[in-house]
């Protein structure tokens, strides 16, 4: 019993913030670093789903039957313009999610509603669609404006401000092959509302390397494949560590397709490959609808 109590509140702490970034810390598509002309305004609606199967503490899987079952929706849009030269593309993202605790960890409980409004804006230093080579600095700010309770388990807010700073680059390999990597930290504020006890919890940087080899088939059709890892994160309440640094490495496979010269549809799954520290991934579904404008 002490070691699923334990357990209930190592999967407390490590399921906040689940649903309020697209995906995890400041996860990319392939092609997201790609400048378009200013004046040009995208819209795009997401759609994830995930399911979690496994606990593990230290490396170590933890011997209880754990799981977690998340669905997120959300609203992007992102104009492109210039300043001082410079393209930029303000933009905002807000996320609409479902979480559920299930097996030994359904005493966490579920719940839904709007998540943290996320607010970015890259600034390309290299832009040049001759060879179709970019690349962009992008700063990140999550508000925190999404449903928050002490007393709930699963949370779809975080109750506290988040920062971030990504770069990402793409380059062609050859005629048919283009290579995109992104490498990100995030900064967290504290939440001093934390549990039932209404306790403080602080975070230590979390670092995300990530990388895309994308496949043209045509000008329409791209075959993906996704590599990441996720370092860092360890969190404290009141003053003492949980030891739970992160190191998380996942995958995903998909393709994107053009069906209409403004309109493009993206699908990829995936699932963590290896985890220190928290929820496992057993299969991931991203789905995503781009418009232009």
């Amino acid at each position: 019993m002490n070691l699923r109590l334990r357990a209930t509140a190592a999967a407390s702490c490590a399921l906040l913030g689940l649903a309020s970034a697209p995906a995890h810390a400041v996860d990319v598509d392939a092609g997201d670093y790609t400048a378009l002309p200013a004046g040009t305004t995208l819209g795009l609606a997401y759609y994830q789903h995930a399911e979690r199967n496994r606990l593990y503490a230290g490396g170590d899987r933890v011997p209880i039957d754990a799981g977690l079952s998340s669905d997120v929706g959300i609203l992007r849009v992102v104009h492109f313009m210039k300043l001082g030269g410079i393209t930029i593309d303000p933009q905002f993202l807000l996320p609409v999610a479902r979480l559920r605790a299930k097996d030994d960890l359904s005493a966490l409980g579920k719940d839904s509603g709007v998540g943290d409004l996320m607010l970015a804006a890259t600034a390309w230093l290299i832009n040049d669609p001759q060879t179709k080579t970019y690349f962009g600095i992008t700063p990140f700010v999550w508000v925190p404006t999404g449903a928050y309770d002490r007393g709930q388990g699963v949370n779809v807010g975080e109750n506290r401000w988040k920062w971030a700073l990504q770069a990402g680059y793409i380059r062609p390999l050859g005629p048919q092959l283009t290579l995109d990597a992104a490498a990100d930290v995030t900064w967290h504020g504290r939440n001093d509302d934390y549990g039932p006890g209404s306790l403080t919890l602080r975070q230590k940087p979390v670092v995300q390397l990530q990388g895309w080899l994308r496949w043209h088939a045509s000008d329409a059709l791209d075959w993906r494949l996704g590599l990441s890892h996720t370092a860092g994160g360890e969190q404290s309440i009141d003053g003492e560590s949980q030891h739970n640094r992160l190191a998380t490495t996942r995958f995903a496979l998909g393709a994107g397709y053009f069906v209409g010269p403004r309109t493009q549809l993206l699908a990829t799954v995936g699932r963590d490959l290896r985890v220190r520290e928290g929820l496992r991934e057993s299969g991931r579904v991203n789905l995503r609808l781009l418009q232009i404008f």
